[in-house]
């Protein structure tokens, strides 16, 4: 759905913020005072939206209706994951493997992914379910430039991307994830990839639903073919390309 994954979702992933998903459910009074917010988030703008979007993280991951998840919050990330919480990572313990149907497997920490050429973008990113957030500034490593270090052997035909939270995958056939703006993103929103939004390092790419880019990455396998992934094996297309 959105920025990944998540509880009812595939968005910006319910409750990366380490909420455990306990709790009790919001209540009606809660709901008509958050519509008010979600109301002055669009009249406030970015920055409001994105304030009133974080708070209400730890709330959709408490929330068994759904209902906070459609808050008209304007152009703001939503936030989502597909587990109760999700560990921390930082640049003393993250590592990123790459293997599968590769020469050269691999094991990258963040400062050697921060010393690789660097690609940065503007992009759109969209939610199957409809919300989008336009012009997010991106920037990483493209994934090309990681299939090339590993060498990707004859048969492989797709990339897997599995990510630390321990349950979501996601996958893409090797053309698409050889995209130019197909990448490892170490930044947005002219900032380090934030915890909530899947860091320390998460995919983005773009023309493809959010759902397809991979939060709290952990693992890159280059594979034969295909396989479904976490939001495929609930009914989602294996397609994920924004149509127009």
């Amino acid at each position: 759905m959105g920025d990944s994954a998540a509880a009812g979702s595939g968005g910006d992933g319910p409750d990366p913020a380490g909420v455990d998903g306990t709790g009790a459910p919001v209540g009606r009074r809660a709901v008509l005072g958050l519509l008010g917010l979600g109301a002055a988030g669009i009249v406030g703008g970015s920055v409001v939206q994105e304030r009133l979007a974080s708070w209400l993280a730890p709330l959709e991951s408490r929330d068994p209706t759904g209902i906070v998840a459609l808050f008209p919050l304007g152009n703001a990330f939503r936030y989502y994951s597909v587990v109760g919480s999700v560990r921390r990572e930082d640049a003393a313990s993250y590592r990123l493997r790459i293997g599968g149907l590769v020469d050269r497997p691999t094991q990258l920490s963040l400062a050697d992914l921060r010393a690789m050429p660097q690609t940065t973008f503007t992009s759109t990113f969209q939610c199957v379910t409809g919300w989008k957030v336009p012009e997010v500034r991106w920037s990483g490593v493209r994934l090309s430039t990681l299939l090339d270090l590993v060498g990707t052997q004859a048969p492989a035909g797709a990339v897997r991307f599995r990510s630390f939270d321990g349950t979501y995958t996601e996958s893409l056939p090797i053309g698409v994830a050889r995209g130019r703006e197909a990448i490892v993103a170490l930044r947005m929103l002219d900032g380090p990839v934030t915890h909530e939004h899947g860091g320390p390092v998460r995919t983005y790419i773009s023309g493809q639903y959010g759902y397809k880019s991979t939060k709290w990455l952990s693992a890159i396998e280059l594979t034969a073919k295909e396989i479904p992934g976490y939001w495929e094996e609930r009914g989602y297309a294996l397609d994920g390309t924004i149509r127009t």
